[in-house]
């Protein structure tokens, strides 16, 4: 079967950027930075993400380049003889079948607080009952699967129009579109009355603040954004490089990609931050923040049912976009290794994703009293501390050794070659040193420090 390509860079550029721009940036991103001290965290976590994620970023592109193959089957189609390397692939592909157990059920709540948003659900509302419909949405089954079906068949449906007609097609309109929305919402904010204060917050340096945490927690605290942000480790990137030609390099391309996240990142800070000191409400509010506290500022604000739905219709394409192209990644898991069509893969993923996100939707309210890890858990914490604390660091671990080990690995000298393939920026081939002895290093600390962080 003939490989399918992107019809354009620019697709393949906003795809991944697309699948790198989540919904924990939205209102994780922000918080920290406010919290860790403004301008002056972000110059570290800038640092993190050019000496930490770019490499990772680019040697899991140059692996599905050069396999032409989904993390499935491009271990295997790269290996030495003799190695088990493949053996990841199965967590590879379990990594994002997980991330969309949880993740389907998430975007339905944005997609349920759009139309909220467009009724006009909190408008006259006190702010504990706009708090209290997030809870009466998540305890009603019914809703929560019924958005989290429409989510998903969404998302198969555009994966099932085709690489280019679909995949491509629709997430560049919607990538452009999310632009558009973030860079309106953020005038809008930052013009609010009393704005000015949040932005100081956010963007001045504060070093009296940092040096409340300490300069460990906050070198940790970047270093797992600027790792987390970029979705790289169980091959979501890796399926965009089997797409593209070879007539750039892959170190300029993965820049280009994580500038846009980091852009989104930052500019969804400039909605957020200033809009909660314009009206008086806690920024440091956590997962709740979106759905339990930004509907007060909105309820509050002139035109605010207009600018609250422009808010979720953003967070839709946040998270529509990496789903597309999560779904495409699994998608690619049958056509490569069963030699299935698109349509078939689509129709069987459809049932089997529905199937498999329903434990996370009835973890707020059928099986709300089963707390996997410890009281005040739910499904969902389960299912993203298998991902995010475990196959994407230690995924991220092969994929560096698979590069760097010469004759137990595909090598140093292939990665290069392959990452160097075209015109752009070279990747440096001096960093085989810090990427071979170094990266790893950082990798098994991020991984040990998450679980002890998670545990306590």
């Amino acid at each position: 079967m003939q490989r399918e390509n992107f019809g354009s860079r620019l697709g393949f550029i906003l795809i991944s950027a697309g699948c790198a721009i989540g919904l924990g940036n939205v209102w994780r991103f922000p918080y920290i930075v406010g919290k860790y001290g403004g301008a002056a965290f972000i110059v570290i976590y800038l640092a993190f993400l050019i000496i930490f994620g770019l490499p990772i970023m680019t040697m899991e592109f140059s692996v599905g380049r050069a396999s032409r193959k989904s993390i499935a089957e491009s271990f295997k189609e790269l290996e030495p003889s003799g190695t088990k390397w493949h053996w990841y692939s199965k967590l590879g592909v379990a990594g994002n079948y997980l991330l969309m157990m949880f993740y389907t059920t998430v975007t339905g709540w944005m997609f349920a607080y759009f139309f909220k948003m467009i009724k006009g659900d909190f408008v006259n509302q006190t702010s504990q009952q706009i708090f209290d419909q997030f809870g009466a949405l998540t305890s009603n089954p019914y809703i929560v699967i019924g958005f989290m079906v429409l989510t998903v068949v969404l998302g198969f449906s555009i994966c099932s129009l085709g690489l280019k007609k679909g995949v491509e097609s629709i997430t560049k309109v919607m990538m452009l579109a999310l632009l558009a929305i973030i860079v309106v919402l953020a005038v809008r904010a930052v013009t609010l009355p009393g704005a000015g204060e949040g932005v100081k917050y956010y963007i001045v340096p504060d070093f009296e603040r940092m040096s409340e945490f300490g300069i460990g927690e906050i070198l940790f605290a970047a270093l797992g954004q600027a790792f987390f942000t970029l979705s790289i480790g169980m091959g979501s990137m890796a399926i965009f490089g089997s797409y593209i030609s070879k007539d750039k390099r892959l170190l300029g391309e993965s820049m280009t990609i994580a500038a846009l996240d980091t852009f989104v990142a930052l500019v969804a800070g400039l909605i957020i931050i200033p809009s909660c000191f314009a009206y008086n409400v806690n920024p440091a509010a956590g997962p709740g923040l979106v759905f339990q506290t930004l509907p007060n500022i909105f309820a509050e604000m002139p035109g605010g049912r207009i600018w609250g739905a422009l808010f979720f219709l953003f967070m839709i394409f946040a998270a529509l976009s990496t789903i597309v192209a999560v779904f495409e990644n699994i998608i690619s898991f049958g056509m490569d290794s069963k030699g299935w069509s698109r349509k078939k893969a689509c129709v069987i993923n459809l049932v089997l994703v529905i199937i498999l996100s329903l434990p996370c939707a009835l973890g707020f309210n059928v099986w709300a009293d089963f707390a996997p890890l410890g009281e005040g858990t739910v499904v969902l914490d389960l299912e993203d501390f298998i991902v995010s604390n475990n196959i994407l660091p230690i995924g991220s671990l092969v994929y560096v050794l698979f590069c760097c080990l010469n004759k137990k690995g595909w090598g140093w000298d292939n990665f290069i070659q392959e990452a160097n393939t075209g015109s752009g920026i070279k990747f440096p081939n001096m960093l085989k040193i810090y990427c071979k002895y170094i990266l790893p290093v950082i990798l098994v600390i991020l991984l040990v420090a998450g679980y002890i962080t998670f545990f306590n």
